[in-house]
């Protein structure tokens, strides 16, 4: 009784960033737009919801079912802020934790982002509701970074999975709000174009639906991971993604900014997976 209490007690109701559809699709400039073109000419859609704790109940989460899962993951890094350390000790870990959970017979980490909005440079926690990918850019990340070797490996199944950790814990600040999969269809996704200098790329944006059902894990730490299921090519009925954002959590108005790592990996599977 007592842990479902202090469960019970960290359940919350805060805004959500959702995003309208409307006639144009939505594009983002991560660079000086053409004349006349708006940096972002998509319409927010704040929305009140409620999250539920799901700490005591790790194992309840599995990305087959809910397209995330929470897991133990120590790490070796001693310093986050420092890229060389990340890609040299941080890379090949997250490269092993995924082979191991997930039975891949492959993994490539081929991106890395440190979010604390104190620091310059670094990006501040994002509070819109979003994929990463979608089922036309994924693939293409594969064909981006492995070349030849992209037909081949596209004809099996590959996923993308975010790996996501506190830099310093406990997180009480803008923690992450994932959505269970089973609370939603690809009708509640809309494609958004991410335009830079010399690429143009595409995440999935997200309308309101009542039905979603959001999670988050209270306090994570800095030996916790979270795995988010961002593509996934079988059709099977397994979760194929989850979506997620920061949220500003009103039982800890006060808590110094969080701070934390995510990592994306393409991740292979053998035949018949």
């Amino acid at each position: 009784m007592a842990l479902e209490a202090a469960t019970a007690a960290r359940n919350l109701t805060t805004t959500l960033h959702y995003l309208k559809r409307g006639a144009e699709r939505p594009a983002f400039y991560r660079i000086e737009p053409p004349p006349g073109v708006p940096q972002w000419n998509g319409i927010d859609d704040p929305r009140e919801v409620s999250i539920e704790d799901a700490r005591g109940r790790e194992s309840e989460f599995t990305l087959d079912r809910n397209g995330f899962t929470l897991v133990k993951a120590p790490t070796a890094v001693a310093d986050f802020y420092d890229p060389e350390e990340i890609k040299r000790v941080y890379y090949p870990e997250v490269e092993q934790l995924l082979r191991d959970r997930l039975g891949a017979s492959r993994v490539v980490v081929f991106d890395h982002n440190v979010r604390n909005a104190t620091l310059p440079g670094l990006a501040p926690p994002s509070r819109q509701v979003h994929n990463d990918h979608t089922v036309n850019s994924a693939p293409r990340r594969v064909r981006d970074h492995l070349g030849a070797e992209a037909d081949e490996l596209l004809r099996h199944r590959f996923g993308i999975v975010n790996v996501w950790r506190p830099v310093r814990g406990p997180v009480l600040d803008s923690p992450l709000a994932l959505c269970d999969a089973q609370t939603f269809t690809d009708d509640d996704l809309i494609a958004s174009d991410l335009v830079y200098a010399h690429v143009r790329g595409e995440t999935s944006r997200v309308e309101y639906n009542p039905a979603h059902r959001w999670h988050y894990f209270s306090e994570m730490q800095t030996d916790e991971a979270l795995l988010i299921r961002i593509h996934d090519s079988a059709n099977d009925g397994r979760a194929r993604l989850s979506f997620h954002t920061s949220f500003e959590n009103p039982l800890t108005p006060d808590a110094p900014p969080r701070e934390s790592i995510e990592v994306r990996a393409l991740v292979f599977f053998p035949p018949g997976s």
